[in-house]
């Protein structure tokens, strides 16, 4: 039985940005931890810090949540908690292409509900969730606070006001199909005539 003279040190070492290496060795991490300097390690900056991780890694999984948590010295409940509040942030990975419902009363009066069920029928999937094939994330809000345009919905970050769902299933088709079209092929489509739309 041999005894150790030199034990490996309990704490992991600490990279250049001053926080704890990340095990993975991933270099997105250096991302967060430029963030996590720049504001002090500050428990007040989670919300930027957890901006930072998403931008990176595109959602926030559970071991990026976990690191937040430990280097901020936040209990993860804590961090799991402002992550679902806000619906900018998402847990899961999310399509190439995103469409936000608002489903603040103002919106849900003039009929976001119904988009919410167009758009889930048209395309096979729940609010929350992605597509499939990987090409589109619906998801709703609680409130975007664009009342006066009511209802409104975000397409891949732009805001699109007072849609009916045909309006806004014609919009996301547009959305999926545009993006696999080239200049060429968009120039040579001829628009709908009125019996056929």
């Amino acid at each position: 039985m041999g005894v150790l003279t030199d034990p490996k040190p309990r704490v992991k070492p600490r990279n250049a940005a001053g926080g704890q290496a990340h095990p993975s060795g991933d270099p997105r991490f250096k991302l967060i931890d430029r963030t996590l300097k720049r504001f002090s390690y500050q428990q007040d900056a989670l919300i930027e810090v957890l901006h930072t991780a998403q931008e990176a890694f595109g959602f926030l999984e559970d071991d990026l949540l976990v690191y937040v948590a430990h280097q901020l010295k936040l209990p993860l409940s804590w961090v799991y908690g402002v992550a679902t509040f806000y619906h900018f942030f998402s847990l899961a990975p999310q399509g190439e292409h995103s469409c936000i419902i608002c489903m603040g009363t103002a919106c849900y009066v003039k009929r976001a509900a119904e988009i919410v069920s167009a758009l889930q029928a048209e395309f096979g999937v729940e609010a929350g969730n992605t597509t499939a094939d990987g090409k589109l994330s619906l998801n709703t809000a609680r409130c975007l606070g664009s009342c006066g345009l009511a209802p409104v919905l975000v397409m891949d970050g732009d805001v699109v006001a007072r849609q009916t769902p045909e309006e806004a299933l014609a919009r996301v088709r547009e959305l999926l199909l545009g993006a696999a079209r080239t200049p060429e092929a968009m120039s040579e489509l001829t628009p709908l005539s009125a019996t056929e739309a």
